[in-house]
Parts: C-alpha cells; sequence; structure tokens
C-alpha cells in the first residue's frame, strides 16, 4: 500500500513538471493576445488588490522597523558627534588658556620693564589655597623656597601688586594679599608725589584706603597709586620695589569733627580671582 501511494505521488510529480514546462514553452511562444496570456492577466487583475492590500496592512510593521533602524543609526551619529564636539571644546580651552598665558606674559613684562623691576626675578605660581578667613586674606602658591622664593618678596600680577610672601616652604609659599588686616602699603600719587599709606579698611572686608603722610596736594578721584619703595638714610627700605600699581581712588570722603578724611581706592588687580600670579624674587628681606 505505502509503495503504490509513493508511486503515486512520483506520477503526480512528474505530470505537474511537464505541464508547467508545457506552459512555459506556450507561454514563450504564444502571442501577447494569446489565451494564455488573458489568463494570466486576469488572474493579476484578481490577486493585484490582494497584494495592495496586504502592503497596507503590513506598511506599520515595515515603517516601525524603519523606525527602529533609523533611531539607532541616529544614535550612533549623536555619540560619535557628541565625542567630536567634547574633543573640540578641550581643543578650545587649550588654546583659550594658552593665549591667556601668552597674554599674561606679555602684559607682565610690560609692567616690569615700565616699572623698572628688570632687577628682580620672575617667578610664576598657581594659586593652589585661599584663607576662608573674612579677616586675614591670604592665599597659598605653588613656588617655595626651592624656586628662589624668599620671605617679604612682592607678589603681583600683569595688573598690579597684590601682596607680599610671608610663609615659605620648599615648594609653597603663603602670601599676604594687600587686604589683610595686618598689611599696610607705603604708596604715592603718580604724578603729584603725595605718599601715604594704603591700608585695608577696618570693618570693610576687602577694602582699600589711601592716608597721606606727607605733601599738601589734594587727592581726588581717579588718582593712580604706586608704591612708594622709599629708602631711607638709615638704610631702612620699604617692603615692595618702587612704582608697582595698586589701584586708583573711587571715592573721598571729606572729614568730619575730629575724623580724617577717607579716600577709598580700589585696587588694580581683582583679588576675588587669582588663578596665577607672579613672585619679585631677589628682592626680599628676611624679618
Amino acid at each position: 500500500m505505502y509503495r503504490k501511494q509513493v508511486r503515486r505521488r512520483r506520477a503526480i510529480l512528474v505530470v505537474l513538471v511537464v505541464a508547467c514546462l508545457m506552459l512555459i514553452s506556450i507561454s514563450i511562444s504564444e502571442a501577447e493576445d494569446g489565451p494564455l496570456h488573458s489568463v494570466q492577466s486576469g488572474v493579476s487583475s484578481i490577486l493585484s488588490p490582494v497584494g495592495e492590500g496586504a502592503s497596507r496592512a503590513l506598511k506599520p510593521v515595515r515603517d516601525l522597523v524603519d523606525w527602529f533602524d533609523e533611531t539607532w543609526t541616529a544614535r550612533g551619529e549623536n555619540d560619535e558627534l557628541k565625542s567630536q564636539v567634547a574633543s573640540l571644546r578641550q581643543e578650545l580651552l587649550d588654546t583659550q588658556n594658552a593665549a591667556e598665558k601668552a597674554g599674561y606674559s606679555q602684559d607682565l613684562q610690560k609692567l616690569i620693564e615700565a616699572g623698572g623691576l628688570s632687577g628682580y626675578t620672575a617667578v610664576d605660581a598657581s594659586v593652589v589655597a585661599r584663607s576662608p578667613s573674612l579677616w586675614y586674606s591670604t592665599i597659598k602658591i605653588s613656588a617655595g623656597s626651592s624656586d628662589g622664593v624668599a620671605r617679604n618678596d612682592a607678589v603681583i600680577t600683569k595688573d598690579g601688586l597684590i601682596g607680599h610672601v610671608t610663609e615659605v616652604t620648599g615648594g609653597t609659599a603663603v602670601v599676604s594679599l594687600i587686604t589683610d588686616s595686618s598689611n599696610a602699603v607705603a604708596a604715592r600719587v603718580v604724578g603729584k608725589g603725595p605718599e601715604g599709606l594704603v591700608e585695608p579698611i577696618v570693618g570693610a572686608t576687602g577694602k582699600l584706603s589711601f592716608g597721606l603722610i606727607q605733601g599738601d596736594e589734594d587727592v581726588k578721584d581717579g588718582d593712580r597709586l604706586v608704591t612708594a619703595g622709599f629708602t631711607t638714610e638709615s638704610g631702612l627700605a620699604s617692603l615692595y620695589p618702587a612704582d608697582i600699581p595698586i589701584g586708583q581712588v573711587v571715592e573721598t570722603i571729606p572729614a568730619q569733627d575730629q575724623q580724617k578724611e577717607q579716600v577709598n581706592v580700589e585696587p588694580f588687580a581683582d583679588l576675588s580671582d587669582l588663578p596665577e600670579v607672579t613672585v619679585l624674587t631677589g628682592g626680599g628681606t628676611d624679618g
């Protein structure tokens, strides 16, 4: 029984193959308006709407697949763009830092040459810490005795005086700013000559005032102050070299009753923003 079924199936398969070959042969040799072509066109017309319907039904699925594919592609491109932006941002920062350092060095050199400070050795340093106290304005810098820094060395930026060295270790130093309550700077008015002391204002953290010691000239708003840099006959020298810019007079308050005239001064250097400073070595005195 089984063998008969196998032989019957084989016979049917052979018949179908022969029929297909005959149809193909007839279709090729038949004219376009022949009966076989007419049947083919009719079947195509019947099945065409079915194909279009299936295509429409499957369109959301295809769109969903395309969306996932485009999304993953976009994510990859987005990650690559983010990496490129980060790289370009870092290159820009490096270029800006290099330009700032170059500009700082040029401005600092102009200040040293204009102020007659060429006899000092300039040691650049970064600020690594600031004092948290409101009354003691100090910073710690990344240069010390191994760099030639000594106590009482003047410390400046490209804008002017900021203070002097008070403590030194091998690789660091502490700088007392001119706004520190323990500091006083001998100063003079540019072009006029009256001398006095620039000191922090008591009760006004970070503010400076200029008190006259000698000279009868009036001090006015806009007057510029520089270090006096005097040396007495006994050999006592000012802590700071002469002609370092300090600040500008911004307000003059007339004297009242027993009080003296108060001259408020704004430092040229931004003492709240000191990423880098320069120590003038070779002129400090121990003590």
